[in-house]
């Protein structure tokens, strides 16, 4: 079969996919640059626990992803909730180590005349610091997306939504004519979502960076 013909005759199955796709590494980067952002913020002003948790972040992305999935069926179950913990795993070390680098990239000056003047420290963080810091930040945050949608399609081993599903159905039929089709039609989706995020991260860093800091 001709894989635009292919595509044409399931275009409804690879809109609800890519919803689904979309939706599982929407609910993971959140909770990715929550996590993450937090644990930048907590050590980038000490060099012991900001190695310990640059470490640890880093460890999660060395292990293999059909390992971790397969590991967290256990407490977890299948479908949609072990991919999104999986993914939030590996999804930590680029907003975390971003987090400290933007942070500690703050001119020191800047920070002390805030300080001078009667800030906070929580006001300087809030007010000057992650400010300042948002532009690279907002750089790992992307790059931890893009990363994450094409490990989302690997969750289909554990039922997990998304791509996945068309990638690994179509494998499992090799040999036959739709096989092809079948794992192309998954990997285009995940194409078309990256694109379509990394525009999205460009139109929110423009719009969430003043114009003197871009």
């Amino acid at each position: 079969m001709d894989f635009v013909e292919f595509l044409i005759n399931r275009g409804d199955d690879m809109l609800e996919l890519g919803l689904e796709h979309a939706a599982v590494v929407g609910a993971s980067v959140l909770l990715a640059t929550i996590i993450g952002v937090g644990l930048g913020v907590a050590s980038y002003r000490q060099p012991r626990s900001r190695e310990a948790i640059l470490a640890v972040t880093g460890a999660f992305l060395t292990i293999p992803s059909f390992a971790l999935f397969i590991l967290l069926i256990g407490p977890l179950g299948l479908g949609f909730l072990p991919v999104v913990v999986a993914l939030t795993l590996y999804g930590l070390l680029p907003i975390v180590r971003n987090t400290i680098t933007g942070l500690r990239e703050v001119d020191p000056a800047i920070v002390e005349a805030a300080l001078g003047m009667g800030m906070s420290r929580g006001q300087v963080l809030r007010q000057i610091e992650l400010p300042l810091a948002w532009p690279v930040i907002i750089t790992g945050v992307r790059v931890t997306t893009l990363v994450l949608l094409g490990i989302a399609a690997i969750g289909s081993i554990v039922l997990g939504p998304g791509y996945g599903d068309l990638i690994f159905t179509g494998l499992a039929r090799v040999g036959t004519p739709v096989a092809v089709n079948l794992v192309l039609a998954g990997t285009l989706g995940v194409v078309v979502l990256a694109v379509l995020f990394d525009v999205l991260f460009y139109v929110i860093r423009k719009l969430t960076t003043s114009e003197g800091i871009r």
